[in-house]
């Protein structure tokens, strides 16, 4: 359903006016693939269990608009796939969704996390050399724990679904190098309250291969690191730690 949503909203932002050198709007819209290294646990309650989470690629899509307006936001969506695959043989005895899964049992698990983000931010600078821009980022989570294991000697499948809105503070920064076409940047999302704690960020390097009055187009690979450490959002707490080198692609019209 997010993909949807997300898809929609992509449609909606092409058809919106632009014009040249964002001196009206600034439409951006991105695509990347992830390739991930995954580890971490989760818990409904009682002790967290961790699994052996297999490497994926995931996918992740983006659109942000840019405006002149003084003192109203731009605004970013993106769209992150994070589904993992998992199994672990049991250590203890494992409560999930009322189920006491037998321990020394191998329980296999896919947990969704697939979320979106909903990005307000200010341009401080915006220019070919530095731009620098920071606001509140929103991830929107609506996914579900898979579980499959054994519960008093009979195979049990068992699923969670969970919600929740998470705020973080959101920073970019982007620096150019004179007469190349490259560029190195750094953008992330943070928050660290009680005992959650989530950290998004990636760092890199972009090469514009096509810049013109109409559209440009960069190609763009770096660093991805997310960890979602959240306690109780929905009855669920979760310590995942997904990083690994990404690329895509951008057009900025």
């Amino acid at each position: 359903m997010k993909k949807y949503c997300i898809a929609a909203a992509l449609s909606m932002a092409c058809l919106a006016p632009v014009a040249q050198a964002d001196t009206l709007l600034g439409l951006y819209l991105g695509a990347e693939g992830w390739q991930a290294d995954n580890s971490g646990n989760f818990a409904e309650k009682g002790n967290a269990q961790s699994f052996n989470f297999d490497d994926k690629t995931f996918s992740s899509f983006y659109a942000a608009l840019e405006h002149p307006i003084p003192l109203v936001p731009n605004i970013k969506l993106r769209y992150t796939e994070l589904e993992l695959d998992g199994s672990t043989t049991l250590s203890e005895t494992f409560e999930f969704d009322g189920k006491n899964f037998t321990v020394g049992t191998t329980a296999n698990t896919v947990t969704d996390l697939n979320h979106v983000d909903y990005t307000l931010y200010y341009e401080v600078f915006d220019n070919d050399l530095v731009s620098f821009d920071f606001g509140i980022n929103v991830k929107q989570f609506d996914g579900s724990i898979q579980l499959q294991g054994t519960v008093a000697g009979t195979p049990t499948t068992e699923v969670r679904d969970f919600s929740g809105i998470v705020p973080l503070g959101y920073l970019r920064a982007q620096v150019g190098l004179p007469m190349t076409g490259f560029s190195v940047f750094a953008e992330g999302s943070m928050l660290a309250i009680d005992d959650s704690k989530i950290q998004d960020y990636q760092i890199g390097v972009a090469w514009e291969v096509i810049g013109s009055l109409a559209m440009d187009v960069s190609l763009r690979a770096g660093y991805r690191s997310m960890v979602l450490e959240l306690d109780d959002v929905d009855d669920i707490s979760t310590d995942i730690d997904a990083s690994g080198p990404f690329a895509g692609v951008e057009i900025h019209f």
